[in-house]
């Protein structure tokens, strides 16, 4: 399976998706990293390893990609031929253009065991809220905010005296192992995308 990748930071769930591919446990290849940030270090990752990778600027807006700049990444996605889109860190909205474009076909990681504590900084708003197990899902990506479909998800226990920034780091422990699995249940076809309707 040909995947592509957009991220906007680290690129550490990218760099799940490589290590994943290097030792055979997921059936893909990454054939191009796109970011909304010129000098994110996703894209050093995926050069590093030999990956094309380049940033495609995101205005006129500063929370979505939409208008010009979402035919850019369309055209870029297209032209790379790839079959899935993987959000890895993407902080921006898909809108309506990609998800049409690539129906069925785009994945996000969200760091909360969805559908609880939907948007920003979901690993803060668990332990504001007193919850005792946290976790990430991987679903498909619809137009609401982190509502589509879910794939996989992993449960991380909430512990006494944990900080947002310590149930953070254990929360992505869990995402490195659920992002690579998640993507070859897609690929080997136990899991199919979701039909989308007209409407």
């Amino acid at each position: 399976m040909r995947v592509a990748v957009l991220g906007s930071g680290s690129g550490s769930n990218c760099q799940s998706l490589m290590d994943a591919i290097t030792a055979g446990t997921l059936n893909a290849r990454i054939v191009g990293v796109f970011s909304d940030v010129a000098e994110a270090r996703i894209l050093g990752r995926a050069r590093q390893a030999g990956i094309p990778a380049a940033y495609i600027d995101p205005s006129p807006y500063k929370t979505k990609i939409d208008g010009e700049a979402e035919a850019r990444y369309i055209e870029a996605l297209e032209a790379c031929g790839a079959e899935l889109i993987a959000l890895a860190g993407f902080m921006r909205i898909v809108k309506r253009g990609l998800l049409t474009a690539f129906a069925g076909r785009i994945v996000n990681i969200h760091p909360s065991l969805l559908p609880a504590f939907p948007g920003m900084q979901s690993w803060k708003q668990a332990l504001d809220y007193g919850t005792k197990v946290a976790g990430c899902t991987v679903h498909f990506v619809d137009e609401g905010t982190d509502t589509g479909p879910i794939i996989i998800q992993r449960v991380v226990p909430v512990r006494v005296g944990d900080t947002p920034e310590s149930l953070h780091a254990r929360i992505q422990v869990e995402e490195h192992i659920a992002y690579p699995e998640a993507i070859a249940r897609i690929a080997d076809g136990s899991i199919c995308a979701p039909i989308r309707g007209n409407g």
